[in-house]
């Protein structure tokens, strides 16, 4: 019989962002006070869990959010370039993208929702998610990994592997700040999808934050 195997996909907590940059992958963005809160939460929740390697975003979000998961459970953080956030050629803006579709100096990067033409393709961005947790999937075999990543890889790695469509509207992310998005393998075969967002206290809107 094959070994179960369990791999987490873990978003980071709230960013510190009082300005609402579009920061996406600029550095210098650090986890907010419910963000440590999150992490917190996160490390709780994987208390006690056979949990045999940890890897994390190379952004200071999610290295700070793997942080307080690595230590409760004494694994070093492997970081992992495969799991940063998508790339995106209107980061840096204090603008959202609804706002930024106003201006037709924008409409070159807007055209093309299904790709989508402002970013990283949503099919390179499934891709290196995929290599990630085949990474994680090997280094934790019959026990469980953990991966610290961003909102829109981890969603799109969940519509990658449960064969729907790639391009999709923001809005409809199951995927709130802290959550855990767990896919369970038999061997290499995958068998289910679940997911969990860890007890915490009063946090901010979850959806507020990259």
């Amino acid at each position: 019989m094959a070994e179960t195997t369990v791999v987490h996909l873990l978003r980071h907590g709230e960013v510190h962002n009082p300005d609402g940059v579009l920061y996406g992958c600029l550095p210098g963005y650090h986890l907010s006070a419910n963000g440590r809160m999150m992490a917190a939460a996160a490390a709780d929740f994987f208390d006690g869990r056979p949990v045999a390697a940890i890897f994390a975003s190379p952004l200071e979000r999610a290295q700070e959010t793997a942080a307080p998961v690595a230590e409760r459970l004494g694994l070093e953080i492997v970081t992992s370039d495969r799991l940063i956030e998508s790339a995106n050629v209107l980061e840096g803006r204090t603008v959202t993208l609804t706002k930024l579709a106003v201006n037709p100096g924008n409409w070159r990067y807007l055209w093309n929702p299904f790709r989508p033409s402002w970013g990283e393709p949503y099919t390179e961005v499934a891709a290196r998610m995929q290599e990630a947790m085949a990474q994680a999937r090997e280094a934790a075999r019959g026990k469980e990994a953990i991966c610290v990543s961003h909102q829109l890889p981890i969603w799109v790695s969940r519509l990658a592997t449960e064969h729907r469509r790639l391009w999709h509207n923001p809005k409809a992310r199951q995927c709130a700040l802290g959550s855990v998005t767990s896919f369970t393998f038999d061997g290499d075969q995958l068998t289910g999808v679940s997911y969990a967002v860890p007890p915490r206290r009063q946090v901010a809107d979850p959806d507020r934050a990259q």
